[in-house]
This record gives C-alpha cells, sequence and structure tokens, in this order.
C-alpha cells in the first residue's frame, strides 16, 4: 500500500505541475528555453512565495544532494557488479581499500562525471540517460510478465491484483515514451544494451543468475519437441541427427578424435549431433570414471568446434550398453538417426573375436533400429577441419539405399575443408546393361537435385577367378581354423599345466601327457580329451602336443619344465606348415566379386581425396567364421585406398528433388 500511495503522490505532484505551469504562464514563455525575455531568470523563482530565493536555494540542494548521492552510490555500485564478475574487464575495479572504500570505481565515476562537464551542455547527455531509466524500468516490467507467462514456481509475486498484462503496458508505455522523446537517441540506447548483453554471453556471465531468457528457451524447447512428430520426418526435413559412439583409451580419453572433426564438416545439415562413450563396468563402482570421461568428451567436442551433447553410459557388458545406446538415445522427435562408428583397427592381429563381434553386432543394431551408419576407414588421415584440400571426392553408387550416398558429398562440400573438391559419381554395370542409357539418366537424376558432379558408368566383366582370388580365400580360410582350433583347445591348455604342476607336487618321476582329438562318440559327447601317461627318461621335460587339424601332421608342441613352473613361463610353439583345405565356393565366389572391384575402385579413384561406397550388410550367422571373412571381404574392397568413408542407410532418408 505504501509503494502504490508515494507513486501516486509523487505523480500527482508532477502531473499538477505541469497543468498549473501551462494555466499561469504564458505559452512563448515557456517556449522560450533559456529564459532570455526575462533576463535568465527561473519562471519559478519569478512567482515563487513569499520570495525568490527559496526556489534557487532548494533548487542547489536538490542538485548537491542529488550529485553526492550519485557520487557515493555510483562506484559501490560499479565495485559490486565487478566483484560478480559479471564484465570481466572491470575487474579492476572491485578491490576496496584498506577501509572498505572503493577507490578505484570512485576515481572511474569521476572521470565519467568530468567527461559529462566537459561537454558544456548536460542536455547533450540528458536524454540518452532518460533512455537507460526507461529501459531499465522496461526490462523490468519485461521480466515479470515472462516470469508470470512461463509459469516459474519461485515467482510468487505479493501484489494481490498483479496480472501479466500490467507488466506489458507499462513495457509498452516505455517503449513508447523513449521514441515519442528522441528516436535515435532511442535506438543509440538500445545498441549499447544489445552490444553489453552479448558481450557479457561471450565472455563473462559465469555465475547461474536464473535469468528469464534461460527460462523462455526451456519453454520454447519443451513446446518445440512436444510439436515434432515421432514418426520420420518428411523427405523435405530429412537430415542427418548424428550419433558418435566413441571409444575410449585405457585413460578414458577418445581413441580417435578425428571422429568429432568429420562430424562438426558435416554440421552444414544443421541437425542434432551426440557423442556417447561406453564404460565396461558396474556404475556404482565406475560412476567417477564416467564422469571423467564425460568431461574428456566435451572437452574434444569443444577443441573440434562440435556443437552438440555428451554422454557416458556404464555397462557390464559393451556391445549390451552399445545397444541400449542405439535404444534410448534421443527425446521425442528428436532422436538421433545417423551414426558414425569407428572402423576395428588392429582385428586381424588379434586371436579375440571380441574386436570385430562389437562392431558387427553393433552394426546389426543400427540396422535394426533403421539408422544411417558412416564407417570412416583410415580416420586418421582424414583432414583437419582448419586445412583446405582440392581434388576429387569420388562416390561408388553400386547399391541405392535412399540416397544418403548423394547427400553427404552435398554435406561436406558446404565446409571450407572440402569446398575447393569436384564430386564424381561411378556407377557399375555389367556387359548386358545399356550403359549410355544408364549415364544420361543418371545425369538427368542429378541434374533434377540440382547437384554438379561428373558421371561415369565403369563395366565390371565376368572374368574367370584369379589364382590371387583363390590364394586370398584360402588365406583367410586357414586362419580362421587356427584361430577356431586354439579357441578350442584354449580351455584345455589351462586345465593341462594345472594338472602337470600338480602331479608333480605328489609324483616325482616325469610323465609325458598328449591331447588328442576325441574320436569315439562317447569323447564326442562329454567332449573329454584321451590322456595317456607313458614314461619317460628325460626327467625334467614334458611334451604336451595340440593338434591343429587332422590333416597336420606335426601339430604345434607346448613345452612345459616342471622344475620351473613358477620361473619360466610357457612356451607355444606353432608349425608352420598349413592345413590342407579346399576354399568354399562361395567364399571363393565372394572373394572374387571383392578384389576385382576394388582393382576397379583403385585403377579409378586412387588419387581422391575421399572414396564414399556403399558398406555392405553384415552376416545373419553370428560365428566368428563368418564375421571373419566379412571383415576380410571389407578389408579386400577398401585396400590401397586412404580415406574410405563406408555408408549403409536406413531406409528412411531420401533426397528428393522438391525443395
Amino acid at each position: 500500500i505504501g509503494t502504490i500511495c508515494a507513486i501516486l503522490t509523487t505523480s500527482t505532484v508532477y502531473l499538477s505541475c505541469v497543468l498549473l505551469f501551462a494555466g499561469t504562464v504564458d505559452n512563448l514563455l515557456l517556449r522560450d528555453k533559456f529564459g532570455q525575455s526575462i533576463g535568465g531568470r527561473l519562471v519559478v523563482a519569478n512567482i515563487a512565495w513569499p520570495n525568490e530565493w527559496v526556489i534557487l536555494i532548494g533548487s542547489f540542494l536538490s542538485t548537491l544532494g542529488a550529485g553526492l548521492q550519485s557520487l557515493t552510490g555510483a562506484p559501490r555500485l560499479l565495485q559490486a557488479i565487478a566483484k560478480d564478475g559479471i564484465i570481466p574487464f572491470l575487474s579492476p575495479f572491485a578491490v576496496s581499500s584498506s577501509r572498505g572504500e572503493p577507490t578505484r570505481a570512485l576515481l572511474l565515476t569521476l572521470f565519467i562525471c568530468q567527461c559529462g562537464i566537459l561537454l558544456g551542455n548536460v542536455d547533450f547527455l540528458a536524454p540518452l540517460l532518460s533512455m537507460f531509466f526507461l529501459m531499465c524500468y522496461g526490462f523490468v516490467n519485461l521480466a515479470c510478465a515472462l516470469q508470470t507467462l512461463l509459469r516459474t514456481p519461485n515467482w510468487r509475486p505479493r501484489f494481490k491484483y498483479y496480472h501479466w498484462t500490467l507488466s506489458f503496458l507499462g513495457l509498452s508505455l516505455c517503449i513508447a515514451v523513449m521514441f515519442m522523446s528522441s528516436w535515435y537517441y532511442a535506438l543509440l540506447a538500445m545498441g549499447m544494451a544489445g552490444l553489453i548483453y552479448k558481450y557479457i554471453e561471450y565472455r563473462g556471465a559465469e555465475k547461474e543468475w536464473g535469468d528469464g531468457i534461460s527460462g523462455l528457451a526451456l519453454s520454447a524447447a519443451r513446446y518445440s519437441l512436444l510439436r515434432l512428430e515421432e514418426g520420420p520426418p518428411h523427405t523435405k526435413n530429412w537430415r542427418p541427427q548424428v550419433l558418435i559412439l566413441a571409444k575410449l583409451t585405457s585413460d578414458l580419453i577418445p581413441k580417435y578424435r578425428k571422429l568429432f572433426t568429420f562430424a562438426s564438416q558435416l554440421k552444414a545439415g544443421k541437425g542434432l549431433t551426440v557423442c556417447v562413450s561406453v564404460v565396461q563396468g558396474d556404475y556404482t563402482r565406475s560412476s567417477g570414471e564416467a564422469q571423467t570421461a564425460k568431461n574428456n568428451l566435451r572437452k574434444c567436442m569443444t577443441e573440434e568446434r562440435v556443437k552438440g551433447f555428451v554422454d557416458v553410459l556404464v555397462s557390464r557388458d559393451i556391445t549390451e550398453g552399445i545397444s541400449h545406446v542405439i535404444q534410448t538415445t534421443g527425446l521425442g522427435g528428436m532422436k538421433p538417426n545417423t551414426v558414425i562408428l569407428g572402423w576395428p583397427y588392429g582385428w586381424r592381429q588379434s586371436e579375440d573375436d571380441r574386436t570385430w563381434h562389437v562392431f558387427l553386432q553393433t552394426v546389426r543394431n543400427i540396422a535394426a533400429a533403421r539408422m544411417a551408419l558412416l564407417v570412416p576407414k583410415g580416420i586418421n588421415f582424414f583432414p583437419d577441419s582448419s586445412e583446405k584440400i582440392s581434388g576429387n571426392i569420388d562416390l561408388w553408387w553400386i547399391v541405392h539405399d535412399g540416397g544418403l550416398l548423394m547427400l553427404l558429398p552435398f554435406l561436406l562440400k558446404q565446409q571450407r575443408t572440402w569446398k575447393n573438391c569436384k564430386m564424381r559419381i561411378f556407377t557399375v554395370a555389367q556387359m548386358e546393361d545399356n550403359s549410355i542409357q544408364m549415364k544420361k539418366d543418371l545425369k538427368t537424376f542429378l541434374y533434377h537435385l540440382r547437384i554438379d558432379a561428373e558421371v561415369e558408368v565403369v563395366e565390371m566383366t565376368d572374368n574367370d577367378i584369379s589364382a590371387y582370388t583363390y590364394e586370398r580365400t584360402l588365406m583367410m580360410e586357414q586362419r580362421n581354423q587356427m584361430l577356431r582350433e586354439l579357441r578350442l583347445n584354449k580351455k584345455e591348455s589351462l586345465g593341462m599345466v594345472q594338472s602337470i604342476v600338480d602331479h608333480h607336487h605328489d609324483v616325482k618321476t616325469a610323465t609325458k601327457v598328449r591331447f588328442q582329438e576325441p574320436t569315439g562318440e562317447e569323447n564326442e559327447e562329454t567332449n573329454t580329451p584321451e590322456v595317456k601317461n607313458e614314461e619317460n627318461d628325460a626327467a625334467d621335460n614334458v611334451d604336451r602336443s595340440v593338434p591343429i587339424s587332422s590333416n597336420n601332421k606335426s601339430p604345434p608342441t607346448l613345452v612345459v619344465n616342471p622344475m620351473n613352473v613358477n620361473k619360466s613361463p610357457i612356451h607355444l610353439t606353432v608349425d608352420n606348415n598349413k592345413p590342407a583345405i579346399t576354399p568354399d565356393e562361395g567364399n571363393v565366389r565372394r572373394m572374387h566379386t571383392a578384389v576385382k572391384l576394388n582393382e576397379v575402385i583403385v585403377n579409378k579413384s586412387h588419387d581422391a581425396q575421399l572414396v564414399i561406397i556403399n558398406l555392405p550388410g553384415p552376416p545373419r550367422d553370428t560365428k566368428a567364421e563368418k564375421e571373419s571373412n566379412y571383415m576380410e571381404f571389407l578389408e579386400v574392397l577398401t585396400e590401397g585406398l586412404e580415406r574410405v568413408l563406408m555408408v549403409r542407410g536406413g531406409g528412411r532418408e531420401v533426397i528428393t528433388i522438391y525443395s
């Protein structure tokens, strides 16, 4: 009540003064700004009672009080702003003297006042100061209205009759008075306020003040998410919403930073970007590691200038964790539709099939989710975002899966790194196909898509299978059989070493123990190898033979010294003789296709800056041998190429001729 009465009282006094002056003073005298017609004297002093000195002394004291108030209050306000760290360059003025006085802020305030006095006419600054006051009142009203409309839980006004329309009315009046007084001063004041706001947003604002803009953004985001359809977007609105599956090192640092670089080069799509990693373990024990990994991912994304979101999932199984990420990442209609997955380098050198099983199972999960997949191979050779390269981006269009292959080069060329590259499209034709008509149709299609690219149709002949193809297939199957035999005998090997140690604790004589593959039906059912004990004159050696195959006459030998079991490691020596294997006809045929296609790609695109090809679908059979064959086919297909991007569409991404 007191505040309202004070406002009404001051408003009544000011308005009554306007009416009284208009009724008692001549119109021409009121227009005489400096009172030259009455000798430069004050009009109010001339009509004052009982003497003009009442007005003169009162005006002097009022001016002096306002000046002293500003000179004492403004430095403390400036010091408070500097201490809050809102504007970084004001930090030196946060220092106080030994008596707690804001000396530095006082000197700055005095300097600003002197600059205003030296202008010679206060009227030059008065309109600008009026604009600042009106803007202050207007923004207070705007903040109140926004808090009410957004229904912020912490906004609880005491005034019983408050309504948001009153705040908007006050805001409208402030803006109207600003432009009615002086439109150019109003624009100048708004421009200065905007620059200060952007500076604070860019350099300062380290503290969270809970501003109304954040609440407005949250409300707008919620409204937009609710309006987005959860189904697939229209063809014209499709854009890559990228999910980066980042592999971490033992130090919880992203192993391949260039994945983030490549994702940033696709930002012309203006889509969502989410980076997720999976940490193996239990969440109750590994939550600290997850937070560390999350901080490292966020730092990497910031350094690579990728705007997006970061998350880390802790799971006991990596494959299951990645599957959960693929299924649950996103919110409503803002869900990733494209996955960037790193290539499992070094899978050939590993005896553990998990090195490629995680990769292939992830590919299957992505296909089940109907998401597109991008697999960059040779990612360490991809250019940085600061580089500018020129050359060709070669697109090998073998399988039409929606048009993502066409869209990716276009998005890359919007970034300055790939801007100077030319796009070439190669398509494969058989001898019975009409190559001329295919080239003509493809050019027409590109014309309607408004994509500038060279087109070339490559004819592949069905030649006889070469000796090189046969040899590559044979090497692949030999490797698979070797790994299969080693996997089968791994547990037997560990169990046998322990049995030898236990035996020599009780028996002083040496024995020779040989493991042989079970031959009888009983052994096949129980999966228990035969054990033959026989005396040996050499009491310090124990030989264990593990046959690789029935056709191999020189099996690998495991030599164990029982006297030095705890001192020296076990030595495994594998004979170099290869088992006699007849390659599978289907594998030979697939290897032939991969070899011939690789020869054509290398011949045409050996000097290309980037080669984009279709990624064949993974085998449905999850046996290690089938998966290893698939990985070998991909290695052969991309052999001799420095930068390769393998793409597999999800079936929903379609490039259209309509804009």
